[in-house]
């Protein structure tokens, strides 16, 4: 019994280290030796949230450290835009250990104090339980980077809620929710008489599940997070916002030019739809009607909203897929 243990828990610990040094790479960021671990700095009140930049801290500690820094450039644009660069919290309220760092980022660089390999070592088994074998698979990992990402999401939710919650009644309505800066600045540029609809009533009233003219911190998390959403009504309104942003003819349908032009650029998959070093238009054109075909169920020539239900999570990635794509090029690095 004593013997079989030794090279067990060898084997444990050095699939912890492995899997350390793939977690280590990033895809924009390429291995440097002896490089200085980097915390993100997401906030922005000036964009919307990029779209191709969704990885969230493996970490948990990570995690808590870059929250609770951008919760304190959140609270200083929000209810404190006058005040100084003090970055310090009440001397009564207890800290944790990296507050008594001038920059979060040196304890994290610490290795007294942030043992990246102890902390692989610790997390490995909260990781491998599906089932615990010893390895960590694409949906262990998968599963692992959802759950820090909601976690991230809904934290964001709440502290969007405490901010247009003006009467504090645990709820949202359509008049107290204001768009963020940058929505109007896309109202002010855009021409058109069909303005955006992403901030329109009928978002809202498609998030109300009860239809009781306020929205619940999961239907607001809804509001704010459709992509990730179980509610029928919000997969209609996606549905329906990307006919309504093609629709040239505002006939309610998508023809085939009307999808091809935008829509199937979306949809396309450069390793298994087209050769990309073939891009003619007719290279091109030939999987688009494939595709057309597939979705036009009624054979009318013609795309409704029901049409577009089965490709709707491609064209708005869900918080799953990003956690995936996330685990699966971790997997891809050992080979490598």
């Amino acid at each position: 019994m004593g013997k079989s243990s030794v090279p067990l828990a060898l084997i444990y610990v050095t699939l912890a280290v492995l899997l350390l040094v793939l977690l280590s790479l990033a895809p924009s960021r390429p291995h440097r030796p002896n490089r200085r671990l980097k915390l993100r700095s997401s906030f922005s009140l000036s964009a919307p949230p990029a779209s191709h930049d969704r990885r969230v801290p493996f970490d948990p500690i990570i995690a808590d450290i870059e929250r609770r820094r951008e919760d304190r450039e959140w609270e200083r644009t929000h209810f404190f835009p006058h005040s100084g660069g003090d970055d310090s919290a009440p001397a009564m309220e207890a800290q944790p250990e990296w507050e008594d760092f001038i920059d979060a980022e040196d304890y994290i660089n610490d290795e007294d104090r942030f043992n990246v390999t102890h902390r692989i070592i610790d997390l490995f088994p909260k990781i491998d339980v599906g089932p615990a074998d010893g390895f960590v698979s694409s949906d262990e990992l998968t599963q692992w980077n959802l759950k820090q990402a909601v976690k991230e999401v809904m934290h964001r939710t709440e502290r969007d809620m405490e901010l247009h919650d003006k009467n504090r009644d645990g709820f949202v309505s359509f008049h107290e929710y204001e768009p963020p800066s940058w929505a109007h600045r896309f109202y002010d540029s855009n021409s058109t008489d069909d303005k955006v609809g992403w901030w329109k009533e009928d978002h809202f009233n498609a998030s109300d599940v009860d239809e009781n003219g306020l929205l619940n911190l999961t239907e607001f998390n809804d509001f704010l997070h459709p992509a990730d959403s179980s509610n029928p009504k919000l997969m209609h309104w996606l549905c329906k916002e990307e006919i309504r942003e093609r629709d040239k003819d505002r006939d309610g349908k998508l023809n085939f030019q009307e999808y091809f032009n935008g829509l199937f650029d979306s949809l396309r998959n450069y390793d298994e739809v087209y050769n990309p070093t073939d891009q003619s238009d007719t290279s091109v054109e030939a999987p688009a009607k494939k595709l057309f075909s597939q979705l036009d169920q009624d054979n009318d020539g013609l795309l409704s909203e029901d049409e577009l239900l089965p490709v709707i999570g491609n064209l708005h990635p869900s918080e799953h897929y990003y956690a995936k794509q996330q685990a699966d090029y971790v997997l891809t690095q050992k080979s490598t």
